[in-house]
């Protein structure tokens, strides 16, 4: 899939809602947000991945989107940008910021807003590595195949719970941002 097709799939469709979470009475989701990058190559797009630091406090270890809490009086999409720029020194200007994907509810009390935006493969990554051990890609066509994505329905507080899972020649792609993928590839089929 190129560049224009994925624009007119992604900006033409009505975004496919998302499986929300229902928090414990009374708990307040933590806002967050994270860019969905996809780096065009001209001839094909590729999601890019961080691995977070393993010295964080939340998520160590796990592969995500670059992204985080807002700030104060920053919305979704600024808070995106910021954190992509802080965690993997791409600067804002270089990003087509295209849409945002339906928020996802963590098990962790996170409200994640997703923003998807095309890179240009000249855009120089520079990961800060207090944050970030490592970044990776894989072509969207992989997660587009229905095969490379997987679900699993586990009980949690009482309630079931759809967990999402892709598995990535040695890495696992899970949890929010495995529901963020499956989103996205709805939204774009």
């Amino acid at each position: 899939m190129q560049a224009v097709e994925f624009k007119n799939r992604f900006l033409l469709q009505q975004a496919v809602a998302a499986t929300m979470m229902q928090l414990p009475a009374g708990m307040q989701p933590k806002q967050s947000a994270v860019l969905v990058p996809i780096i065009d190559y001209g001839d094909r797009l590729q999601l890019l991945f961080t691995q977070r630091a393993l010295h964080l406090q939340h998520h160590p270890g796990q592969i995500s989107f670059p992204g985080g809490k807002l700030e104060a009086n920053e919305s979704p999409a600024a808070a995106a940008l910021r954190e992509a720029e802080e965690e993997i020194g791409v600067n804002a200007k270089d990003i087509e910021l295209l849409g945002q994907l339906h928020s996802y509810n963590t098990l962790t009390g996170f409200e994640i807003s997703p923003w998807v935006g095309l890179l240009p493969a000249s855009a120089k990554i520079r990961f800060d590595p207090q944050e970030v051990s490592a970044v990776f890609e894989v072509p969207l066509n992989y997660f587009i195949e229905p095969a490379n994505r997987h679900q699993l329905w586990l009980p949690w507080k009482g309630m079931p719970r759809q967990l999402h899972f892709m598995p990535y020649q040695d890495k696992l792609i899970w949890g929010a941002t495995a529901a963020i993928i499956q989103q996205l590839v709805q939204q774009i089929r």
